[in-house]
């Protein structure tokens, strides 16, 4: 079995509207944009032997406030500027109760059965406590990114830094894979 470093996609390795504190998913191709040094972070993690997949909620999609040709276009353009190995994507709203929607794990575990993924020996990246829950109730191991928005930040994680960069880092230092 393969471990892996589970990703957010925004504010991880994209960056979010931020207004009032509060975070945001880009909803035009123009305002999505990659984050500093993300596809140098993403080819690190596959150089230390991880299988890198992204796992993003886009609750826009089903709300009606982006079409999903637009997210599917911003996916492509992660996809194109980074090696990322796949990308899974809840588009349900918040009040659909999915069990793809993070902070519940379905991305993770559709993710782990594709891939043959360790998720006791893989990692969670993210900038939301609902990334946080969703690597840990699968047994991944976690890094918050902590932004600095007005919500309340995760529990325990493994680790709070404030960079994808930082993240890698503290991965790569604490297991590198078999």
């Amino acid at each position: 079995m393969r471990s892996a470093v589970f990703l957010d996609r925004d504010g991880v390795l994209s960056r979010s509207l931020v207004k009032d504190g509060k975070a945001y998913a880009p909803r035009t191709l123009k305002d999505f944009r990659l984050m500093p040094r993300a596809a140098d972070c993403v080819k690190r993690l596959q150089s230390a032997g991880f299988l890198v997949v992204v796992v993003t909620n886009q609750p826009d999609i089903g709300n009606g406030l982006v079409s999903r040709a637009v997210v599917d276009a911003m996916n492509n353009r992660l996809q194109s500027f980074t090696s990322i190995d796949d990308l899974e994507m809840c588009p349900h709203r918040q009040d659909e109760a999915c069990s793809c929607r993070k902070p519940k794990p379905g991305m993770l575990l559709n993710a782990a059965r594709h891939h043959d993924i360790d998720l006791t020996r893989s990692f969670i990246v993210g900038d939301r406590a609902s990334d946080v829950a969703a690597g840990e109730a699968v047994g991944c191991r976690s890094v918050f990114i902590d932004r600095g928005y007005r919500e309340s930040p995760p529990p325990a994680p493994n680790a709070v830094v404030r960079s994808l960069a930082a993240a890698v880092d503290f991965i790569i230092n604490q297991n590198t894979p078999l």
